[in-house]
């Protein structure tokens, strides 16, 4: 076994560990509380945190430069934008700054998505 292979394995399991969780919160947020022992007088802090990460991995992403990688950052960023601004408008609270995060992240998708095509046509 290669160490590439090893980290793809290790990127796999990733993934199937976020998405595990995710539908423990999306399906039962109770038991996604209880199943991560996150404490919801600590999420303020939790989210501080997930800000500073992504803040980091933008960084990084944006310095490494490669556009496919900045699509799929844009494509989650709008994604979460738009999926906060979405619970709180349905439970009528304020959510124009999460809406707007998500159409920026959509422009800035849209951006990085016509310079890969156009990528070499010049």
């Amino acid at each position: 076994m290669t160490l590439s292979l090893l980290t793809t394995i290790c990127g796999g399991v990733t993934v199937l560990i976020l998405a595990l969780l995710a539908w423990a919160f999306w399906t039962d947020p109770d038991k996604g509380l209880e199943q991560t022992t996150h404490r919801l007088e600590k999420l303020p802090t939790v989210m501080a945190d997930r800000y500073t990460a992504f803040a980091v991995l933008a960084l990084v992403f944006t310095i490494y430069g490669d556009l496919n990688v900045l699509i799929a950052l844009f494509a989650v960023c709008a994604f979460m934008g738009f999926a906060d601004g979405l619970i709180y408008a349905r439970a009528g609270h304020p959510h124009m700054k999460h809406t707007i995060s998500g159409v920026l992240s959509s422009v800035a998708l849209a951006i990085a998505t016509a310079a890969r095509v156009t990528e070499g046509a010049s």
